[in-house]
C-alpha cells in the first residue's frame, strides 16, 4: 500500500504534489514492493504514462538525450555550466521526482536525492519515492525517520520547501 508523509510535517500537500502522489496511488498494484521486485528505472517506466498525463516531464530512457537534466551553475551568455539529472520534473522546473530502488537506503541514495535537490535551479520541492520493503527492512521508515530528524532538530535548514516521502 502506498504512504507518504510531506516535510516540514507542519505542511499539508499542495494539489500538484497531492497529483504525484495519486499517480503512485493509482499504479500501486504495479510496483508495490511487498509484491513485486522492479527496479527504480521500471517503476518509472510504470509511472510515466501518469506523470506526463499531469504536465511533467519524465526521463524516457538512459541515453544522455532521454535525461531530464536540471541546472545548478550557470556560464557566460548564459549556458549551464552543472546540472544534475533527475527522474521527473514539474512544468515549472519547482518540483523534482526521485524514484529509488534497492539503493535508497543501503548506498544513502536518498540522501544524494536530498543533497542534488537543494542545489537545483528553482527546484521548491522535492519528491522521493522509496520501497516500503527492500530485503529485510523499511526503506520508507528509514528515510521517514531521518527526514523527521532533520525537520523536528532544526539544526540544518534547507532551501527546499518541502519534501513528500512515497513509500511504494
Amino acid at each position: 500500500m502506498v504512504q507518504y508523509q510531506s516535510f516540514p510535517r507542519s505542511n499539508s500537500l499542495l494539489p500538484q504534489l497531492q497529483e504525484i502522489v495519486e499517480c503512485f496511488i493509482a499504479v500501486d498494484s504495479e510496483i508495490s514492493s511487498p509484491s513485486h521486485n522492479l527496479s527504480s528505472d521500471e517503476v518509472l517506466a510504470v509511472l510515466r504514462p501518469h506523470f506526463e498525463s499531469i504536465g511533467l516531464k519524465v526521463e524516457s530512457s538512459k541515453r544522455s538525450i532521454d535525461k531530464i537534466k536540471v541546472p545548478v551553475l550557470f556560464g557566460k551568455n548564459n549556458t549551464v555550466d552543472r546540472s544534475f539529472e533527475a527522474d521527473a520534473v514539474s512544468g515549472d522546473g519547482s518540483i523534482v521526482i526521485e524514484v529509488e530502488a534497492g539503493r535508497a537506503t543501503e548506498n544513502y541514495q536518498f540522501l544524494k536525492d536530498i543533497f542534488q535537490a537543494c542545489l537545483m535551479h528553482r527546484v521548491e520541492y522535492l519528491v522521493i519515492a522509496v520501497r516500503n520493503r527492500y530485503r529485510t527492512h523499511n526503506d520508507f521508515e528509514i528515510v521517514y525517520s531521518f527526514l523527521d530528524t532533520l525537520y523536528v532538530s532544526g539544526r540544518i535548514t534547507l532551501p527546499l520547501k518541502g519534501i513528500v516521502l512515497v513509500g511504494y
